[in-house]
């Protein structure tokens, strides 16, 4: 029987060059991780310093204020900020269903030569610039909805609780059309997150559930969101996280009004399209600090939604561990 090999004695300077070459990676590494923390902190503070003087003036009320006229440099963010969240809400009450329902298909009821067409489809979908998508949505869906505006407000508009929601003028363009181009936009995104997410359940699992007689909504419904919530919820904060900050297709359908309506039909605004509509045309310094001052509110906005989205999941991971236990 041969006798076990003896490790060579480690070469004392070599050992040295390798930590020293070991710890100015993690140097590099920490740097490069820093880097991005001071980026953003840089953004946001650019933003801050250059909006300050409508902070300044307008004080809280900038908030809440739903007047916009640059002649009187008499600026409110209340209708831009209302645009934003209702557009990327109504997003997320179409996508996140459908999105569902295409990563189910795809995972557990399509058969496998339909599987990679299908995905492949909805991933070439997300590569499609936003601007196609708001010209498409501008003449093409603009004209197909103003036509069926009509008997919403004939038939949703009559409704007692929700009915002021669908009164308003056909024009095709407006708060409903922005927020349903937003969902097409997104829902690639939180589709491809689902669908990997549920390929990765262990088939065990659900094999259980089928041989007790579960059905597949069953096994999905009670198995596999159970099994994925933490990354579902996940993908769906991305798709609301894409939704706010999206700019030139939701300019070209949402109508670019500053006035405030309950209606969805009618005109709105967005801070994005706002920024984007009117950022080159701002003649006056009040007026840019005021384009400044909505730029670091989408900056707040969307850092309050990433830091609820990163509790949520914390709070989804505890209850799975005390589960597990």
């Amino acid at each position: 029987m041969p006798s076990p090999a003896v490790p060579s004695r480690i070469n004392p300077a070599r050992s040295r060059r390798l930590h020293a070459m070991d710890r100015r990676f993690r140097w590099l590494t920490a740097g490069l991780a820093f880097l991005v923390l001071l980026l953003l902190v840089g953004v946001a503070l650019s933003l801050f310093l250059r909006g300050w003087e409508a902070f300044h003036r307008f004080g809280f009320a900038f908030f809440w204020s739903d007047s916009w006229d640059p002649v009187t440099e008499n600026f409110g963010a209340l209708v831009p900020i209302y645009g934003t969240l209702v557009s990327s809400l109504i997003a997320l009450l179409i996508a996140v269903p459908i999105s569902f329902g295409i990563a189910l298909f795809i995972s557990e009821l399509a058969p496998e030569w339909l599987r990679q067409p299908v995905g492949s489809a909805i991933e070439l979908l997300a590569g499609i610039p936003s601007i196609i998508f708001g010209m498409w949505g501008l003449f093409v869906f603009a004209p197909v909805l103003g036509s069926a505006e009509p008997w919403l407000n004939d038939h949703l508009g009559a409704l007692p609780a929700v009915g002021a929601l669908f009164r308003g003028p056909p024009m095709g363009i407006g708060m409903l059309t922005a927020g349903i181009i937003l969902a097409i936009m997104v829902i690639p995104f939180i589709s491809a997150i689902m669908r990997d997410v549920f390929l990765v359940v262990p088939a065990l699992l659900k094999e259980s559930a089928y041989g007790l007689g579960a059905t597949t909504w069953e096994v999905a419904r009670h198995v596999v969101l159970p099994y994925t919530r933490t990354a579902v919820v996940g993908g769906v904060f991305l798709g609301l996280g894409r939704a706010l900050g999206e700019t030139m297709a939701v300019t070209f359908v949402i109508g670019n009004a500053h006035d405030l309506h309950i209606s969805l039909l009618d005109a709105g605004n967005s801070i994005a399209a706002a920024l984007a509509n009117e950022f080159a045309e701002a003649f006056s310094p009040m007026y840019k600090s005021a384009l400044m001052a909505l730029g670091f509110i989408l900056f707040i906005i969307t850092f309050v939604v990433l830091v609820l989205a990163k509790l949520m999941l914390w709070r989804l991971g505890q209850g799975q561990g005390k589960v597990g236990l």
